[in-house]
């Protein structure tokens, strides 16, 4: 794993912002086809990371390799220099700038790339991780099926396995002792680390969460980061 010399503290978090931009297409007609410049070759995929989101056959459901061509290398998991306040243990969200942090000792963090909350759905605050599940099950909210009635048949709940939303591991995030709802949790779909897709949860890669799973002890903090000033209600200890 590399470790680099830099990364953003939580003041940088907190006034970084990172925005999704909508693009339009405009319609028209030509009679030439523009000549398209020539796009710069990307770098090989080194070795550590091919080993890192290798396949995964010993997994109650085999993982396939990631196609890492689809992935940005900078959201491969690396432990990067970090220094907080936070104690060792707690996991920073960086939603803003789509990282996930696991603080350990001598100002360092094992750093992850994450998919987050879609507009709408965005949630900030501190909370702490209650417990966590290998192939969890997974039970849509009410208040989700009611927007995708196609989820009727999972009302009671839909199995593990690689299209089960959860994925191969979930952690669970509670309020005072309740459910929020929230949880980080696995995901097979590349294209989404790095981008703003999910129902309010957090996402990472199979292997990454399996990873994080591993490392997490049940109880521990987990501070949730947003763009300043963006009217979300966070959540309370």
């Amino acid at each position: 794993m590399f470790h680099f010399s830099s990364a953003p503290n939580r003041r940088g978090f907190l006034t970084g912002a990172a925005s999704l931009l909508a693009l339009t297409a405009a319609g028209c007609s030509t009679t030439f086809s523009p000549t398209l410049p020539a796009q710069p070759a990307r770098p090989p995929i080194p070795e550590h990371a091919r080993l890192m989101y290798r396949a995964m056959p010993e997994e109650d459901f085999s993982l396939p390799a990631i196609d890492l061509n689809q992935l940005d290398p900078i959201y491969y998991r690396q432990v990067v220099d970090y220094p907080t306040t936070e104690a060792p243990g707690t996991i920073v969200v960086d939603t803003p700038n789509r990282f996930l942090y696991h603080v350990q000792d001598g100002d360092t963090a094992m750093r992850y790339g994450v998919g987050i909350g879609r507009a709408g759905f965005a949630w900030g605050g501190l909370a702490r991780i209650a417990y966590g599940r290998k192939w969890p099950t997974w039970t849509p909210p009410a208040e989700m099926i009611e927007r995708q009635p196609e989820l009727e048949q999972w009302r009671g709940g839909q199995p593990p396995g690689l299209t089960n939303p959860l994925g191969a591991r979930a952690l669970y995030i509670h309020q005072n002792n309740r459910d929020t709802l929230y949880r980080l949790h696995g995901t097979g779909e590349v294209w989404s680390i790095g981008k703003a897709v999910s129902s309010g949860c957090v996402r990472l890669l199979h292997q990454d969460v399996i990873d994080l799973y591993d490392r997490v002890a049940w109880g521990s903090k987990i501070v949730v980061l947003q763009e300043p000033d963006d009217g979300v209600m966070p959540l309370k200890v």
